[in-house]
């Protein structure tokens, strides 16, 4: 029998999903090999085609993509835990007509919990 994440108090949260999944994509970028020294090496390679001649073809515009990638990738996955930490749900406070369900809502935008931030990251990151 499946239980309904939002009332099983031991299912993981969408919050604590996101975190998990930002901090597995920081650390596998801070874990892999920089391609800056090899993209000096490529692009002087770069014939007048514009390519490097290699097993597949990477233009200018690739081998500058490929250099700041991982520098990239990591701090857009910084980004997205500091968006974490800012929107994260509180109780609203006042009276609720069911007590055990009260209305939540985000510290930072106050809209109702999950916020559309919220929404949005976890959106793009389960595509």
């Amino acid at each position: 029998m499946e239980t309904d994440p939002t009332t099983d108090p031991d299912a993981e949260s969408p919050e604590v999903r996101l975190r998990e999944r930002l901090e597995e994509i920081r650390a596998r970028s801070v874990k892999s090999t920089s391609w800056r020294e090899t993209t000096q090496y490529l692009s002087r390679l770069v014939n007048r085609a514009g390519y490097v001649p290699v097993h597949t073809r990477l233009s200018r515009e690739d081998l500058a993509f490929l250099g700041g990638a991982r520098d990239e990738v990591a701090a857009l996955a910084d980004l997205g835990l500091r968006l974490l930490d800012l929107h994260r749900p509180q109780e609203s406070g006042g009276l609720s007509s069911d007590p055990a369900h009260r209305i939540r809502r985000c510290r930072t935008c106050m809209g109702r919990w999950p916020c559309p931030t919220l929404r949005v990251i976890s959106e793009t990151l389960t595509r």
